[in-house]
């Protein structure tokens, strides 16, 4: 996983992150004074305090940065509250431009405390990168997700044409921000198709051999999975990108979650705390905080759940649910 250090690792920014640390440091000496050793004395008086558990670390990637000018704006409060550590840009978007990726990289800082990723497009209602790509629909738009999705799953997308999306897209994001991505994952998980993640993990080869890939595999029990048909089918298809990029020396993340039906009214809260059980140091929870625009609305039906998600992500409950479940921004 990449070395980048965010804010909210030191929780300077953030007196709601401090005041929690600091409670939880005062709590652990109460318990060991409690245990039969006071603050202040010295080990071997009493019983020997144990040190507090490490806590594991999280990667919260916020995807969809260039999607609209109002997600790019929550996106980039939410980092500078320290909130979220790492986002994935789409390059291939009309509301993506210099400006934007320049507000973003000021706010990661020289020291790349937020990692930034492209998030690898394949789906209308967006258009290719490279002028040659294929197959596209009447209105030279890529394909629709089904019709993307039905394609690569029988093996049926041209393998050169992929190759040179995939070359477009990571130059135009080195054209932004002057470097390769911390890391790829991809718009609707498209990049875990066989044949889009071979392009994908040729491209990092070649020119960001720093970067990792995400891959979508959850942690939990077999008998758990089968209630998220949409999980379980990333579940399936990342594993043959873990072997790939195990083969080919490319890191990946240890687990991920945050798949939900945004269709349906949901209590963010409750489902975030569910992303977090049994997920391991170091696991990557995918998130979509957002305002909701006019462009937005014209290019994507996941919409009101964007402004729940950021409400909560700004909000106090966040970190307290952080602590709970003995995690910390990586």
């Amino acid at each position: 996983m990449p070395a980048q250090r965010h804010p909210a690792a030191s929780r300077g920014g953030d007196p709601i992150f401090a005041g929690i640390h600091v409670f939880l440091a005062d709590f652990h000496e109460k318990k060991t004074w409690m245990a039969g050793t006071s603050p202040g004395s010295s080990p071997g008086t009493a019983m020997t305090a144990e040190k507090p558990p490490r806590l594991r670390k999280l990667w919260l990637c916020a995807d969809d940065y260039g999607i609209s000018p109002a997600v790019n704006r929550a996106i980039r409060d939410l980092i500078g509250r320290g909130r979220i550590n790492a986002t994935s840009v789409m390059v291939t978007t009309p509301s993506f431009s210099a400006a934007e990726a320049q507000a973003l990289a000021d706010l990661a800082g020289p020291n790349r405390r937020t990692a930034i990723g492209l998030h690898f497009t394949l789906t209308a209602p967006f258009r290719p990168s490279a002028p040659a790509y294929r197959p596209v629909a009447r209105d030279g738009a890529f394909l629709s997700l089904s019709g993307t999705f039905a394609a690569g799953l029988r093996w049926r997308l041209d393998p050169d044409a992929l190759a040179a999306e995939a070359a477009s897209q990571f130059a135009a994001f080195q054209a932004a921000f002057g470097r390769p991505p911390d890391f790829v994952d991809g718009h609707q998980h498209i990049h875990l198709l066989p044949q889009a993640s071979d392009a994908v993990l040729a491209a990092v080869k070649r020119t960001a051999p720093g970067a990792w890939i995400r891959q979508c595999g959850r942690t939990m029990p077999l008998w758990r999975r089968f209630s998220d048909r949409k999980g379980l089918v990333l579940d399936l298809l990342s594993a043959r990108l873990r072997r790939r990029c195990a083969a080919s020396g490319v890191p990946t993340n240890p687990a991920f979650a945050g798949t939900y039906d945004f269709t349906r009214a949901t209590a963010f809260d409750a489902l975030f705390g569910s992303f977090l059980d049994g997920l391991p140091d170091a696991g990557l929870v995918m998130c979509h905080p957002g305002f909701v625009d006019a462009e937005l609305q014209r290019l994507d039906v996941f919409t009101t759940m964007r402004e729940q998600e950021y409400a909560f992500f700004a909000g106090k409950q966040f970190p307290v649910l952080l602590a709970a479940h003995g995690i910390e921004l990586a």
